[in-house]
């Protein structure tokens, strides 16, 4: 009864003290582990997440290439696909095409269905260009999209057609004056490595 009375003494408060600065110090620690777990997770998310966005975009893209030859800069031109290496103030390979399907509702839209649309890659960024008109005049400055960041390469083959017994003869040559077989993408990140999609364009 008299100890009880007395109370606690210095040392025991003391104790008391340290052991929850310890317990605080675990729980803060551990706190931080699960925050910087959640971000990390919600970055790879987003990550991800334009990852299929720009692979969705490129296969609209390059599955609706249209047999049109458009201008450039308002000059003729021979070429329905452009590019090739450092092509269009591109860092790595690049490709212009002129693609089909742009939606545009009962043509309400000053513009046709068609789009001009370029790939490239600049300040380690996979670009999208495009213009309101196929045919645009000198000085036109296309519309820029940032489709992936962290880009260190972005490499273009076409197959024109299809060799004997179905051997796959891939060239690096992109320009074309017709609509070739397939085209094959590769993009190498830093994020994801390096990834390659080949679209079907005409059989």
């Amino acid at each position: 009864m008299k100890r009880l009375a007395s109370g606690f003494t210095l040392i025991e408060l003391i104790v008391a003290i340290a052991i929850f600065a310890l317990v605080a110090m675990a729980a803060n620690q551990v706190l931080q582990n699960v925050t910087t777990s959640a971000e990390l997770s919600d970055t790879e998310l987003s990550n991800l997440q334009d990852l299929q966005r720009a692979m969705l975009v490129m296969e609209r893209d390059f599955q609706q290439i249209a047999d049109r030859i458009p201008r450039v800069q308002g000059e003729e031109n021979q070429l329905i696909i452009n590019g090739g290496e450092y092509e269009f103030e591109s860092d790595a390979d690049g490709i212009g095409i002129v693609r089909s399907g742009w939606h545009n509702p009962q043509l309400m839209l000053p513009r046709s269905s068609l789009q001009n649309v370029v790939y490239r890659v600049q300040e380690n960024q996979l670009q999208r260009l495009h213009t309101n008109y196929v045919d645009a005049v000198i000085g036109t400055e296309p519309r820029v999209r940032v489709l992936l960041q962290n880009i260190e390469d972005l490499q273009i083959d076409v197959l024109n057609s299809l060799g004997t017994d179905d051997d796959f003869e891939w060239s690096e040559n992109i320009e074309n004056t017709q609509l070739p077989a397939a085209i094959r993408i590769t993009v190498i990140s830093s994020d994801f490595g390096e990834i390659t999609r080949v679209f079907q364009v005409s059989l």
